[in-house]
């Protein structure tokens, strides 16, 4: 059996080898040629898999391991007869934990209190649903827009997006959708900017079609939003470096790129073309993490602000603010080079683990802290 896989898809040679031959290259490489004799192709986002790709291959089963599949033609695939898996929820927690590491670190330098602020959550599946109880962790009042959801259980807690406008904070967790009346291309076009409650901060860890940027850009010069954290970006990787100027925090599409979520998808599209093709799986998670690298983080009696103290844990795992300046670097780059200095970036994206995997010790300080600490998904140890 021959594998052909995205080279990001991390330890897939190690992994996949025990099925079959593995030729591992860049998602954007991927091409008709290379597939041709494929009989599995494995894929990350950068790579669109539609029937100019797969005509005349061999391809037998496609899967992606990221939780959305915009980028795949699922009705192709279903026409043919070739089998498909994707790794929901895989990456959830990492992207939550991407847009927490925003909002402390926003409300840091803006001097904004989370304790008591509203957040609009528009799409309230794996992520947004994570992103919820986080926010809600933090002290802060949540309100959700989900038409999908609502349609389907009737619950009142699905709000209308008229309703979310009044927020201090907006946070997209859609897929991107072209058509029907759950469409979500440009769903935040100019419009959506000028009806929020001004001084707004906006994020969108998404997908970058979901926004509309010259929309945002607007809403920008206006002054309307207070500050703007973007992960994700129209035209990837030929991003709008006009735009990445502008917000204050830009990132190279990675809210989800902790190695727990990119191994836990891993194994799951592993596990599906093992039942696939009935083969017996041979490895699990625990075969490909291994330790943190930040095992305990102890956190001194003088603590100040309790927002600061959950900042500082935060950044002790994870430094939302050197993937912005990283991505920065973007700007130093001739024009025609800044679409492949993304994709570099994204390729040799450092080692990032989750909050779950660090243990934080706190000395002298009330229940509130603690509460916050492991609402936001640590390991916390009083003393």
């Amino acid at each position: 059996m021959k594998i052909v896989a995205d080279m990001n898809i991390p330890f897939v040679r190690e992994c996949f080898s025990s099925i079959g031959e593995v030729e591992a290259v860049g998602g954007r490489e991927i091409k008709r040629d290379v597939v041709a004799d494929a009989d599995v192709l494995l894929v990350r986002s950068i790579t669109p898999v539609f029937a100019d790709l797969l005509m005349g291959s061999k391809v037998r089963f496609v899967a992606t391991a990221t939780i959305g599949f915009d980028h795949i033609d699922l009705d192709f695939l279903r026409r043919n007869y070739i089998g498909f898996a994707s790794a929901p929820g895989s990456n959830a927690n990492s992207a939550a934990e991407y847009v927490i590491a925003g909002l402390l670190e926003i409300s840091k330098r803006h001097q904004i209190s989370l304790e008591g602020k509203s957040i609009g959550i528009i799409g309230v599946g794996n992520v947004g649903s994570r992103v919820a109880k986080k926010c809600e962790a933090l002290g802060m009042e949540v309100l959700l827009n989900d038409p999908p959801l609502y349609r389907q259980t009737d619950d009142a807690k699905y709000l209308p997006i008229q309703e979310l406008f009044g927020c201090d904070f907006i946070t997209l967790h859609t897929p991107l959708t072209f058509e029907g009346i759950d469409k979500t291309f440009h769903l935040a076009d100019m419009n959506f900017f000028e009806s929020l409650r001004e001084g707004c901060v906006f994020v969108n860890a998404s997908r970058g079609g979901v926004v509309d940027s010259d929309g945002l850009k607007a809403a920008i010069q206006s002054e309307r939003l207070r500050a703007v954290v973007l992960d994700v970006w129209e035209n990837e990787p030929n991003i709008d470096t006009e735009l990445l100027k502008m917000v204050d925090i830009g990132t190279p599409h990675i809210a989800g790129y902790s190695l727990d979520g990119k191994v836990t998808g891993m194994i799951m599209i592993y596990k599906s073309v093992c039942e696939y093709f009935e083969i017996e799986p041979e490895f699990d998670i625990k075969d490909f993490l291994p330790e943190p690298e930040v095992k305990v983080i102890e956190l001194g009696r003088d603590l100040g602000k309790e927002q600061d103290a959950l900042l500082e844990a935060v950044r002790k795992v994870y430094r939302i603010d050197h993937d912005d300046i990283g991505l920065r670097e973007i700007l130093d780059e001739p024009t025609e080079k800044r679409g492949k200095f993304f994709d570099n970036v994204r390729k040799n994206y450092p080692v990032r683990r989750e909050f779950q995997n660090t243990e934080v010790i706190v000395r002298d300080t009330d229940s509130s802290l603690v509460d916050k600490l492991q609402g936001i998904g640590f390991k916390v140890e009083k003393k």
